[in-house]
């Protein structure tokens, strides 16, 4: 079990930057693999970022390649998201995710664990 909480969401300029958090309960951080989704007003969640359990390997949907990085601090339990070079199509409500399991894969769904999320604004 893990809980999971988002922080660092906010209102930024098109252009501009932010750099979202998620800390993690428990000691077993390391052996879950951490996504980042989000979800605009009248859409589904997508996926927008997964780093695998060494922080070794990262995979992006495409909307957001060259823009955002996903890492993660093992030691201090938490994931990050730096988002660069922000559009307005980035509007979302952005959650963390974690998940267990055999395999050090990159998923991009079924993830076990999510935070409340954190919304994201980005102004034209």
């Amino acid at each position: 079990q893990v809980q999971l909480v988002e922080s660092g969401g906010g209102l930024v300029q098109a252009g501009g930057s932010l750099r979202l958090r998620c800390a993690a309960s428990g000691r077993t951080f390391s052996s879950y693999t951490m996504g980042w989704f989000r979800q605009a007003p009248g859409t589904e969640r997508e996926f927008v970022a997964v780093i695998n359990r060494s922080g070794g390997r990262t995979f992006y949907v495409d909307s957001v390649k060259g823009r955002f990085t996903i890492s993660r601090d093992n030691p201090k339990n938490t994931a990050f998201l730096q988002m660069n070079s922000m559009k307005p199509e980035d509007t979302a409500v952005y959650y963390c995710a974690a998940k267990g399991g055999k395999y050090d894969n990159l998923y991009t769904t079924g993830y076990d664990f999510w935070g409340q999320g954190t919304q994201v604004s980005v102004s034209s």
